[in-house]
């Protein structure tokens, strides 16, 4: 007698559009964030979207999730926060500089 093998539905569908007791699941099995759950899936050159993988009894989901990629380059984050205009930043780094003596 062969055994009957079933196979769970699988769905993608959007994390918007996810029923919102399974949107309270997939918080429940990741209570800290997904951000190392997701994977990255190509549709085609240039196009790709993630998603977490969800399972229930009846289905499989692969829950599409918004990602903002920064794009900006790093040095450009550094002008913001490392400004040479600063006042008194070179007393600072004199007195700095007469400590170590």
């Amino acid at each position: 007698m062969a055994k009957e093998v079933k196979t769970k539905k699988r769905m993608v569908i959007g994390y918007h559009n996810l029923p919102v007791e399974l949107q309270d699941e997939l918080k429940k099995r990741y209570p800290y964030g997904y951000t190392e759950a997701m994977i990255r899936v190509d549709k085609g050159p240039g196009d790709f979207f993630y998603g977490v993988v969800l399972e229930t009894d009846q289905v499989n989901y692969l829950v599409k999730v918004d990602v903002k990629i920064d794009g900006s380059p790093e040095e450009e984050e550094d002008k913001e926060y490392f400004d040479d205009d600063i006042k008194g930043a070179e007393e600072i780094a004199d007195d700095d500089d007469d400590s170590d003596e």
